[in-house]
């Protein structure tokens, strides 16, 4: 019997994860702003009507807004409605964020000290852009970073056995391919696997695939051609995912204690590792070899987020440290109305020593609301399918 969480949890899990890391994603683009001597408008945590705020010394309205599903900071300038870039005195304040018109409104024309974004030099203009992401991607390294310097790295007993298959699962696929106890695999796909986590990381997302396995066997080497297993692999919540597996155990792990730059070297580490496997993740799913409903949007994270809450502050930060690295990837896609897509602009004006024109830069911005907001209607309703009340 799978354990159920609270739906109240679910709320709170989603508002304590994407609350703080929505904030610190746009107090990136802030800091860097003001460094820079651009003013702000408002900084927004949440978006729509106005619950709660002031005003600062320097003319930023700092608010609480009713929707706490995003946030934005508006920056005093010239930036069009695509909110890419465009020196142009009639048009609107730089928007970094999910802020409704009426909103922005609210702030547009109310005195600020600094200058005005399309002022910045265009490096300056794509460093406060960049900024957002860059910032979740450091709250990720921080957060694995802290877990490594705290209980350590992990390692082999004995590191020169790291790569030898030690047992086999009940059921295997490198068993039955003819891999035998004491067995090294050197490589995979012509991929070295210098310790068993490189074996993990070749084979997990890759469920009924054809590999070639590189074999050291009494001094021999030789290749064994294997089809992983497709696994269903199901967590004590009932959430289901296919993974592939070899059905092989190495020796025993133990963990190492790390200084601080070293476990923050790890921290980076392990975010390059985990962004590989969403790259090939979301390739697998455009290409169908890996079902759309492993797709989740804000009723998935909420559920996931409630999960993790309720098994201790230890799992719920590593989830959200997934979280903060998830939205450091998705808004650094060059899709025009996420970060990715004003850079792209940014890095298109560079080359072309001239904005695009305004005419492209508005169709392209239609075009990227457009993918976004299909995505995420899609997402929502692959969320509520999934749910245990419509047998998800």
């Amino acid at each position: 019997m799978f354990e159920s969480t609270p739906v109240w949890m679910w709320v709170l899990g989603f508002l304590l994860v994407l609350g703080p890391l929505v904030t610190l994603h746009e107090l990136g683009h802030y800091l860097v702003g003001r460094w820079f001597g651009v003013g702000a408008q408002a900084f927004s945590v949440g978006f729509g009507k106005e619950l709660a705020g002031f005003t600062d010394k320097r003319g930023t309205r700092w608010k609480l807004s009713a929707l706490p599903l995003g946030g934005y900071v508006q920056f005093k300038g010239d930036m069009n409605p695509a909110s890419v870039g465009q020196a142009d005195e009639e048009a609107e304040d730089a928007t970094f964020g999910m802020g409704t018109p009426e909103a922005l409104a609210e702030d547009e024309h109310r005195p600020v000290q600094g200058a005005g974004f399309h002022h910045a030099k265009l490096w300056q203009r794509a460093l406060i852009v960049a900024a957002g992401p860059v910032m979740n991607l450091l709250i990720a390294i921080v957060i694995f970073a802290a877990f490594f310097a705290a209980v350590g790295k992990p390692a082999p007993v004995d590191p020169a056995e790291t790569n030898v298959v030690r047992n086999f699962a009940q059921a295997s696929a490198a068993r039955d391919a003819g891999l035998e106890i004491g067995d090294r695999i050197v490589a995979i796909d012509g991929d070295p696997m210098v310790e068993f986590q490189n074996i993990s990381d070749k084979v997990i997302m890759r469920p009924n695939k054809r590999m070639v396995l590189e074999i050291e066997r009494d001094g021999k080497s030789f290749e064994i051609p294997v089809v992983t297993e497709a696994f269903l692999a199901t967590d004590q919540f009932g959430n289901k995912s296919m993974i592939g597996r070899l059905g092989i155990f190495s020796n025993q792990i133990t963990f190492e204690e790390v200084g601080v730059l070293e476990s923050i070297a790890l921290g980076w580490r392990e975010c390059v590792r985990i962004t590989r496997m969403m790259i090939l993740g979301i390739g697998q799913i455009i290409t169908g070899k890996r079902s759309v409903k492993e797709l989740g949007g804000p009723i998935k994270i909420s559920k996931y987020a409630g999960e993790q809450l309720s098994l201790g502050a230890m799992a719920f930060v590593s989830f959200a440290a997934l979280i903060s690295l998830n939205l450091a990837f998705i808004n650094l896609l060059p899709i025009p109305a996420l970060d990715g897509g004003h850079l792209a602009f940014y890095a298109a004006e560079a080359i072309r020593r001239k904005p695009a024109s305004p005419r492209s830069m508005e169709l392209a911005y239609r075009t990227g609301i457009a993918l976004v907001l299909a995505l995420m209607l899609f997402v929502t309703v692959n969320d509520i399918a999934s749910l245990p009340v419509f047998g998800g």
